[in-house]
């Protein structure tokens, strides 16, 4: 397994509230594990919420003594919240922090995944499947057949997210559990990229024959030429 990682201020903001964490090694008893955090907050809030919520559940996965993947993300993401959630409590200049977390762990041919929010996770073969479901206003109004992906509407409202983790007490997130076929490719993101180009501009780039660094570095310089306008994270993985 390869896997490169990038985060990036972006164009048109001052402070990178992203923050990522890869690791093939293994992480208490996960064989390996990588994150992406987009957080949120005024001041410097979602700076410190993305870092301290890696942080956290970090923490939590070294001393948890489960061995499946989805039931140590579960609960290690239960107890980074909480404490998020307590460190916001602390301080009222924190008051509405949160975070986005998408995370996931290959077991053998398997990825295991947990999402809060609308970062994301894909899967690229010939084509590009998106495995996790944004959090999102817009996809729920597209759920209910209220609004069209894609519409004018839908663009303008698509940052608007319904679930973060550390804004309250508890937090429900969305487990997945994908088997991968030979030669598929895991593109993690923040949305700073697949709010910039196209699920197709992604797969382009993931599909060039060149170096997997490279590519990664192509995915963060194709949503800056597209305006950057947020911070920008990106995890590529091949097998």
């Amino acid at each position: 397994m390869r896997a490169c990682a990038i985060t990036d201020v972006g164009k048109m903001r001052q402070m990178n509230q992203d923050s990522v964490y890869v690791s093939q090694e293994p992480v208490g008893n996960l064989p390996n594990l990588f994150l992406v955090a987009d957080g949120m907050g005024g001041h410097q809030a979602g700076d410190l919420a993305s870092r301290k919520a890696v942080e956290f559940l970090l923490k939590a996965i070294c001393v948890n003594d489960n061995h499946d993947p989805i039931i140590v993300l579960k609960e290690c993401l239960e107890e980074m919240n909480a404490a998020l959630w307590r460190l916001a409590k602390e301080d009222p200049e924190l008051t509405g922090m949160g975070t986005t977390l998408v995370g996931a762990v290959l077991t053998g041919d398997t990825l295991h995944i947990v999402n809060v929010g609308d970062s994301r996770l894909y899967v690229m073969d010939e084509t590009i499947h998106q495995i996790t479901r944004d959090h999102s206003l817009v996809e729920e109004m597209v759920a209910q057949g209220k609004m069209e992906r894609g519409s004018l509407e839908y663009q303008a409202r698509k940052n608007v997210i319904t679930r973060a983790v550390g804004v309250s007490e508890s937090v429900t997130a969305d487990f997945y559990e994908v088997v991968l076929m030979p030669g598929e490719r895991i593109l993690m993101c923040s949305d700073g990229l697949s709010n910039m180009i196209t699920d197709e501009e992604m797969l382009t780039i993931v599909r060039r024959e060149i170096p997997l660094e490279e590519r990664t570095a192509a995915l963060v310089e194709a949503a800056n030429l597209s305006g950057g306008r947020d911070n920008i994270t990106v995890i590529l993985i091949e097998r």
